[in-house]
C-alpha cells in the first residue's frame, strides 16, 4: 500500500493525502459477513449525548470478523483483500474447504492465494497469518490479535500497523511488550495470530480539511479556553487569557495532561509487568 497526494486546487488539497488501495482486490463487501450498522450519535437509550464529538458520517455497513478463529485445524485460503470503513487495518476474505466464507484482519504481506491455518494445540508453521496458542510461539515472534481471556477472541493489538512482541514465557504466563511500551503477562492458553497488521502507511495520512472529518462522522472539537466560564472550567476571561487554576482539567474538572486515571484496584493490575510511558 501507498499513499497518494492531490494536485493542489484548493488550500486543503494542497497538503492533503489518502491511501492508494493498490493492495485492495474486491470492491464489494461479501453479502452474508455484513449486517446495518445503527448510528448513535454519541446518545444513549435515555437520547443523552454521552460521547461528544460524534455525529453525521457516511452510511457504513458493518463487517462481521472472526476474531475467535474457531474452525481449527483446516487450512483456508485467501480470495480477496478488503477494505473496512469501520476500522484502520484491511480486511482478508478467507475460504474453508467446506465453503465457509470469514473475515479477518489482514496482516503484513498477506497476499491472495496464500493458504492460513488456525491450530488447536499441534506445533504448527510459524507463518504470517496463522494463529495458534502463545505457548506454541517462539519468544521474539511479532504477534497481534491477542486474546486477553481463553476462548473470548481477540481484544488488543488490532489496529493497522500494530503489532505485539513475545518477550519471554514464565510459568503459565508469557510477557507480551505491546504497541503502548506496556508490558503485560498473558497466559499462554490465549491465542494469537504471527505476524504485524497492514496499512501501516495509515498513520502518515494528513486529512487536509475539517469535512473530510465530518465523512467519517466526526464533530468539530472546541478548545475549552474558547468557552465561556459555564461550559468549562478554562473559559472566560479578557481576551486570550491563561487556562487558570487548576491548570489544566477537563470539562468535568478532571486534570489532565499526564493525570493518570487509573483505577488502582483494577483487577488487572497485577497482569501488569511494566507500565507503558505517560
Amino acid at each position: 500500500m501507498g499513499l497518494k497526494k492531490f494536485k493542489p486546487t484548493t488550500q486543503s488539497r494542497r497538503w492533503m493525502s489518502g491511501p492508494d488501495f493498490s493492495e485492495i482486490t474486491k470492491n464489494k463487501p461479501e453479502k452474508s459477513l455484513i449486517v446495518r450498522l445503527k448510528k448513535s450519535g454519541g446518545r444513549n437509550a435515555n437520547g443523552r449525548i454521552t460521547t461528544r464529538h460524534i455525529g453525521g458520517g457516511h452510511k457504513q455497513m458493518l463487517r462481521l470478523v472472526d476474531f475467535k478463529r474457531d474452525i481449527l485445524d483446516t487450512a483456508a485460503k485467501v480470495i480477496a483483500i478488503e477494505y473496512d470503513p469501520n476500522r484502520s487495518a484491511r480486511l482478508a476474505l478467507l475460504e474453508y474447504p467446506n465453503k465457509i466464507k470469514r473475515y479477518i484482519l489482514a496482516p503484513l504481506d498477506l497476499k491472495v492465494g496464500d493458504e492460513i491455518i488456525s491450530s488447536s494445540d499441534k506445533e504448527t508453521e510459524i507463518k504470517i497469518g496463522n494463529c495458534m496458542p502463545i505457548r506454541n510461539i517462539p519468544s521474539g515472534t511479532l504477534i497481534h490479535n491477542v486474546e486477553l481471556f481463553q476462548g473470548k477472541g481477540a481484544q488488543i493489538v488490532r489496529s493497522a500497523g500494530g503489532y505485539a512482541q513475545i518477550m519471554a514465557k514464565e510459568n503459565n504466563f508469557a510477557h507480551i511488550k505491546l504497541p503502548s511500551g506496556e508490558v503485560r503477562l498473558i497466559s499462554l492458553e490465549c491465542r494469537a495470530t504471527v505476524g504485524q497488521l497492514g496499512n501501516v502507511e495509515h498513520e502518515a495520512i494528513s486529512i487536509g480539511k475539517a469535512g473530510r472529518m465530518r465523512w467519517m462522522g466526526i464533530k468539530p472539537t472546541v478548545r475549552g479556553l474558547a468557552m465561556n466560564p459555564v461550559d468549562h472550567p478554562h473559559g472566560g476571561g479578557e481576551g486570550k487569557s491563561g487556562q487558570g487554576n487548576p491548570h489544566p482539567v477537563s470539562k468535568w474538572g478532571m486534570p489532565t495532561k499526564g493525570y493518570r486515571t487509573r483505577n488502582r484496584k483494577k483487577y488487572s493490575n497485577k497482569f501488569i509487568v511494566k507500565r507503558r510511558k505517560p
